[in-house]
């Protein structure tokens, strides 16, 4: 079988250090002197390495350098290259990519990016062939990513290998990171791609906010300043669930990014892992996070900066989980997902944990890590 292989290697490098995206050089350039690092080439290998036992049955077309070619071949794949290797890369490259690969007969395009980059990809072949996105961005909000990087490898190997695979047409979304950063969240729709379906492989689209939710996030902020310790640092996830706990304070609240408050007083505003970590050392600190309706991670997506490096030194005993019933119901019986990048962190979670769902009441959830 012929196979596209594509990585957008800048793909998520905003996230950590607080960007919320990577479009533009200008941000780039400032993700790199913050620390960033690129983390979609290692995104991208977890589900190259799915398909390491049957790389002898697949041609894999791929791109220079970061773009696919140092993965594959340190995989032991046999690759042809698409293209000539430059110093940057952009989307175009990703484009003619795309169209080349189409143009030689790839039967399946799995990518390694986000929204940005599942946009790329639609621009340029559409619906011409079935695709995978291997989720490495910061804002993943299509319907065309696997729900972490190995299953885009396990997807791909039951394609592969023949079996009954039903295919979907899955939505591109992607929004205005100028306006993200700004706390407003605008997706639109850019259209359809082919995805080989299977069922919590395939991540489902975000929902927004559910009817209810609102008198539930009001019992549970209050339960939750009730609650909070003196000396102790809170690291405020993202989200309009967490949001009511800094109004109720009366801080300004990064709706999109991460805040930290110690003694019921702002300490710092939308930090990157960096400055979290540099706060947070030789001190108690415990994490709020929300879930992501529809999907259900609590960490991997939108909120990165809470790395798994953080999540290390937090420990799993100080991190508070919030979410109404209703948007656990929204998950349709399915589990937590935690995606940080880091296995050994990811692990950790596997099992249950207690929800806050209002000022009385809490659940236990089973909890994934991928």
């Amino acid at each position: 079988m012929k196979l596209g292989f594509i990585v957008n290697p800048i793909a998520g490098m905003g996230g950590k250090v607080g960007l919320k995206g990577t479009d533009g050089e200008e941000i780039l350039k400032k993700a790199i002197e913050l620390g960033a690092r690129p983390e979609s080439p290692d995104k991208a290998k977890k589900a190259l390495e799915v398909l390491v036992p049957v790389k002898d049955r697949i041609q894999l077309l791929t791109c220079p350098g970061d773009m696919g070619e140092y993965v594959a071949t340190d995989l032991g794949f046999n690759v042809e290259i698409i293209g000539e290797s430059k110093e940057k890369v952009g989307p175009s490259d990703t484009e003619k990519a795309a169209v080349e690969m189409v143009e030689r007969g790839v039967e399946l395009l799995l990518f390694a990016g986000g929204d940005g980059t599942a946009r790329n990809i639609h621009n340029a072949i559409g619906s011409k062939v079935p695709v995978i996105g291997i989720p490495a961005g910061v804002k993943i909000h299509s319907g065309v990513f696997a729900n972490h990087p190995r299953a885009a490898g396990e997807i791909a190997l039951k394609y592969i290998q023949g079996e009954d695979l039903s295919i979907k047409e899955m939505e591109v979304m992607d929004i205005d990171e100028e306006e993200f950063r700004k706390g407003r969240v605008t997706a639109k729709l850019f259209g359809y791609m082919k995805v080989p379906f299977e069922p919590y492989l395939v991540q489902n689209l975000k929902s927004g906010g559910l009817e209810g939710e609102e008198a539930a996030l009001d019992g549970i902020s209050d339960k939750i300043i009730e609650q909070m310790e003196e000396d102790v640092i809170y690291i405020i996830g993202s989200g309009t669930s967490t949001r009511p706990i800094m109004e109720k304070l009366r801080l300004p609240n990064t709706l999109l990014g991460i805040d930290l408050v110690k003694n019921k007083k702002l300490l710092a505003s939308d930090v990157g892992e960096r400055e979290i970590l540099e706060y947070i050392e030789g001190n108690r600190a415990k994490i709020i996070v929300t879930v992501i309706g529809g999907q259900g991670y609590i960490f991997g997506r939108g909120n990165q900066q809470i790395s798994g490096e953080v999540i290390k030194k937090v420990g799993k005993e100080n991190i508070i989980v919030i979410a109404s019933k209703q948007k656990l119901r929204s998950l349709d019986g399915g589990p937590l997902l935690v995606d940080t990048g880091d296995d050994e962190v990811n692990k950790m979670f596997n099992g249950y944990m207690k929800v806050r769902t209002s000022y009385t009441e809490e659940t236990i959830h089973p909890v994934k890590g991928l």
